[in-house]
């Protein structure tokens, strides 16, 4: 048996490895899988692993680290709305920053807290392992689909309806289909991945406890 300094040892370095992988898929293009109509984004992927491995605490910490790195990425190399996204890039100041700061990084840590929730759930109700792990990798990128597209809805919805260039009231069908076109194959892709690769790294984590 593992003593308990041994265990948060092995957890510990565990969260390391996954917080590098996170980086890895950030800054390459392995952090994007080209669809027929558009890219969806990977990164977020070893935030529900690690959620599901780890539990929730890892998994927030590991969404904090996708989210700072999405934070970095807008400010270093920014897009038409990496406004709400980066609070260097506040159009309106202070309270703009803070907005990006949770769409960015707040967003991001709930990934991992309700993919992590939300596996510990289905445990309970002794749902089958592979469909535990679709279900969860799913609902993990719905997750931060939902959390980011709806808080720029709430927050920023002025800002991003100008730098689309249309009215207020057409941010809600844009956002919508965001959601649609990018979120749901996201999610598809999501699920496919975290079958297929926490059925393996749960095995071994579990074998080597």
């Amino acid at each position: 048996m593992k003593t308990k300094i041994e265990k948060d040892t092995r957890w510990k370095v565990t969260v390391a490895l996954m917080m590098a992988v996170i980086a890895v898929l950030a800054n390459t293009p392995l952090g994007m899988i080209q669809l027929p109509i558009i890219k969806a984004t990977t990164v977020h992927i070893p935030v529900i692993i690690g959620a599901i491995v780890l539990g929730p605490l890892a998994g927030a910490i590991l969404g904090a680290t996708f989210g700072i790195f999405s934070l970095i990425s807008n400010t270093m190399a920014p897009t038409l709305l990496s406004f709400a996204f980066s609070p260097f890039l506040s159009t309106t100041g202070i309270v703009g920053g803070l907005k990006a700061i949770w769409i960015s990084v707040g967003c991001r840590i709930m990934i991992g807290v309700v993919a992590g929730w939300f596996w510990i759930w289905l445990k309970q109700l002794k749902v089958n392992q592979s469909i535990a792990l679709a279900l969860t990798g799913f609902i993990g990128s719905m997750t931060n689909t939902v959390f980011v597209m709806g808080s720029i809805y709430l927050l920023l919805a002025k800002q991003y309806a100008e730098a689309k260039e249309v009215a207020v009231t057409a941010v809600f069908g844009l956002i919508m289909g965001t959601v649609t076109a990018s979120g749901i194959p996201e999610a598809v892709a999501a699920a496919i991945l975290v079958f297929a690769l926490g059925k393996v790294l749960l095995k071994v984590y579990n074998t080597s406890k």
